[in-house]
């Protein structure tokens, strides 16, 4: 919940412990979850921030991308609740929210729009690799995208084939904390492309076939730890030279980062590093702000409505391969 840019409640309820036995997420697991959960979430967010669903004056919520039944459970609870009370429901594309989070700062957190100034943004979550060039407030352009697995897939497929437990990304997160980044030389791919379009399947073809080459590494933790420093320095260098490849093509003096995967140790070090070199602000989104959340859904919600921007249909549908425009 939030009012005038300041994030009154923001209430989340993880499904990591049900996914872990699975090794991923069971979307019909995950839609049940949501349905279950629901209300308590709802109570405690009423709770935390003090108010009664009377004084509700707008409802939003995420209509796309994402899995259909976890979006339909979502969304059509939101447009129930907005019928009932009578008030405008916006329909809001999560991967756009992840573009102002950077913005989200403090305890309690409040949006710093003052400080907004135009920047490339790299949104970097399970599912999604994006460069995109924020122009102004809801004002942007995509510049480049996944062609097939995004960073996070790569991190999370490759953790599977070394054999570390769901989540995989952030376990090979912390052990290539341990390890020597420069033991193996993983492909960069696409990285000297002139484009900003990513592709990190062939990174994760070639880990498979080093596993298969050299099955001793999955035995010594050492190994396993350099492997884990190796995979991450290949993809963290292919994201931090396009971003910043990008900024410096376009004048841009701000690099921004969000979605899940800008909690990895590694992007986060290396982005600071490139960007102080470079002479670049930067501003990456709060680790608890990272992964999908309610406070930048209604923080954009209040953007939009500032600009004038029309209320969403009460019926509209969720959007699941709903592109970023």
């Amino acid at each position: 919940m939030v009012h005038d840019g300041r994030v009154l409640a923001n209430i989340v309820a993880s499904q990591i412990k049900l996914h872990a036995e699975y090794g991923g997420v069971v979307p019909e697991l995950a839609t049940r979850e949501h349905l279950r959960n629901f209300l308590p979430v709802a109570r405690q967010a009423f709770d935390a921030a003090g108010i009664t669903p009377d004084k509700i004056t707008t409802v939003a919520a995420t209509i796309g991308p994402g899995l259909p039944q976890a979006l339909m459970m979502g969304a059509r609870a939101a447009q129930g609740f907005a019928f009932a009370l009578g008030r405008p429901f916006y329909g809001i594309h999560h991967h756009e929210a992840h573009l102002y989070s950077p913005w989200i700062v403090g305890d309690p957190p409040a949006a710093d729009w003052p400080a907004f100034e135009p920047n490339i943004s790299l949104i970097v979550s399970g599912g999604h690799t994006l460069l995109v060039h924020v122009k102004g407030e809801l004002d942007h352009e995509v510049l480049g995208g996944t062609i097939d697995d995004a960073a996070g897939e790569c991190f999370d497929k490759v953790a599977k084939l070394i054999g570390l437990p769901y989540p995989g990304g952030p376990e090979l997160d912390r052990l290539a904390e341990e390890g020597d980044a420069k033991a193996h030389s993983f492909p960069r791919p696409m990285m000297k492309d002139k484009g900003d379009d990513f592709s990190f399947s062939g990174l994760k073809t070639s880990v498979r076939y080093f596993l298969r080459d050299h099955p001793e590494v999955i035995r010594d933790d050492r190994k396993i730890r350099d492997l884990c420093a190796s995979v991450r320095a290949a993809i963290v260098e292919v994201l931090v030279t396009k971003a910043l490849r990008a900024a410096g093509r376009l004048g841009v003096k701000c690099i921004t980062a969000s979605g899940g995967v800008t909690c990895n140790i590694g992007l986060r070090r290396s982005l600071a590093e490139r960007c102080k070199r470079n002479g670049l602000m930067l501003r990456l989104a709060e680790k608890s702000l990272c992964t999908d959340n309610a406070a930048m859904i209604g923080l954009l919600a209040e953007r939009k409505i500032r600009a004038g921007i029309e209320p969403t249909s009460i019926d509209t549908d969720v959007r699941p391969g709903w592109q970023l425009e």
